[in-house]
């Protein structure tokens, strides 16, 4: 699979929200990209709506049957089991044929410097051999962890491309949502940049 992303040329309008002035075109058709996150302070999902309103394609939150709880410690140690156990949490989120797409962005927060259980989840159910998947990330400061190489280790029989991280809120500390303002330009841009840079099949 070929797919040339000419990328929006982005500038800042005068309300300080990112502009798209030019719109950007694909040589595959935009029903082939699927644009699958998970977000619990609705940083990754911020950026998922940007590769979105870039490249096109189908936006899919993942939703769990029994969702996390409210409270943020409570959520770090039941994940925390989860992955010591390896236990898989089942996903109320359905994707309707899947080996319709070619071109999988994946997008996750950094938990516990680990990829989230929910993410495992997805990718141990759906046969995604042969299928491009660009991951993103969001994290509280500390980076990606292991999280782009358990993507890699998961989906062994997919392309893997080079992954795309930022910095959003750090819920820990009580900061939620931060993609708004100046960095919601900021990251706009670089994801831009990432999408252009990105090597595809």
């Amino acid at each position: 699979m070929s797919i040339v992303l000419l990328i929006a040329v982005l500038s800042c309008s005068t309300s300080g929200q990112p502009e798209v002035t030019e719109t950007p075109t694909l040589n595959a058709s935009a029903d082939r990209i699927l644009i699958v996150y998970l977000s619990r302070t609705k940083n990754t999902k911020a950026v998922a709506e940007m590769i979105q309103q870039q490249v096109g394609g189908k936006l899919v939150a993942l939703e769990l049957q029994s969702p996390y709880p409210a409270d943020y410690r409570t959520t770090v140690d039941q994940v925390a089991r989860e992955n010591a156990s390896g236990f898989l949490p089942p996903l109320a989120t359905k994707i309707d044929s899947i080996e319709k797409y070619d071109l999988i962005f994946l997008g996750f927060p950094t938990w516990g410097m680990q990829l989230p259980p929910p993410i495992k989840s997805f990718l141990a159910q759906y046969n995604l051999e042969g299928k491009t998947i660009a991951p993103f990330n969001t994290n509280a400061g500390y980076g990606i962890g292991t999280s782009f190489d358990q993507v890699r280790n998961l989906a062994s029989r997919s392309n893997v491309v080079d992954g795309f991280s930022t910095q959003g809120g750090i819920e820990r500390d009580g900061v939620l949502f931060v993609m708004q303002g100046d960095k919601q330009v900021q990251v706009n841009n670089e994801v831009a940049s990432w999408l252009r840079n990105l090597k595809l099949p």
